[in-house]
């Protein structure tokens, strides 16, 4: 009977932990996915897209994320990237709605990512994209946020299909989530003004570099430009001045 050492017992017991272990991310990443931070309805969430590469030799270079259109999201404002451009597309929207008395007509339609020379993520390597957006629609809703992967020898990975009947998971399934009830009053007001000022806390030292579109900011923003013009010529004169 071969006899262990208590060391080499205890090495032994831990294989089958480890190797657990060692195997648990290949699972997790088989695919594009999404995890907000909230699901709460009408508040902004922070939506971080998980992009592994599955191929042996190619890496991915570039990622675009359509956003819904039948519940557009107001604003978007993507999380910089060191070594990746991002660009952010406004479309035309087939129906017009009112927001505090202004029509909007246009909303962000996509997101898209593209590495620079030597930021591509490499085979068995994964990189996370992280936008936040705004306000999440009606409770139950189901956001469906279909992404486009490209490698670099030009293959194209479209994870953009949906559950079917049969319950079973699709082979490239679209990334996706579904709203959950409002939080604060749980009319969704306190939630969303919560989630608004938030989101101001934690984009406020990367705004300069993050690219926003809000079409109702673009209304809003005017006023504010003119204000903002004021106060820098009061500090100008006070400078001379002193």
């Amino acid at each position: 009977m071969t006899r262990f050492s208590l060391p080499t017992r205890r090495a032994l017991a831990a294989v089958p932990a480890t190797a657990v272990l060692v195997l648990l991310p290949t699972v997790a990443y088989a695919h594009v996915g999404v995890s907000p931070d909230t699901t709460a309805a009408e508040s902004y969430a922070s939506l971080t897209f998980r992009v592994p590469t599955e191929s042996d030799n190619a890496s991915t270079e570039q990622l675009v994320v359509d956003l819904p259109t039948d519940t557009p999201f107001l604003s978007v404002t993507p999380r910089s990237l060191p070594g990746w451009d991002v660009e952010v597309e406004v479309e035309k929207l087939d129906e017009p709605f009112e927001v505090e008395g202004a029509t909007v007509d246009e909303a962000p339609a996509r997101v898209t990512w593209t590495a620079q020379k030597g930021h591509e993520v490499p085979p068995h390597e994964y990189q996370e994209f992280a936008v936040r957006v705004g306000a999440l629609p009606a409770e139950g809703t189901e956001v469906v946020l279909p992404a486009h992967q490209t490698y670099t020898d030009g293959s194209v990975v479209d994870w953009d299909d949906l559950v079917g009947d049969d319950g079973k998971e699709p082979e490239a399934p679209a990334p996706v989530f579904t709203t959950t009830a409002a939080e604060g009053d749980g009319h969704g007001a306190t939630a969303g003004h919560t989630d608004t000022a938030a989101a101001g806390a934690d984009g406020a030292a990367a705004a300069a570099d993050e690219p926003a579109v809000d079409p109702v900011g673009r209304w809003l923003g005017a006023a504010g430009i003119l204000v903002g013009a004021v106060g820098i010529g009061v500090a100008l004169v006070t400078r001379r001045r002193v």
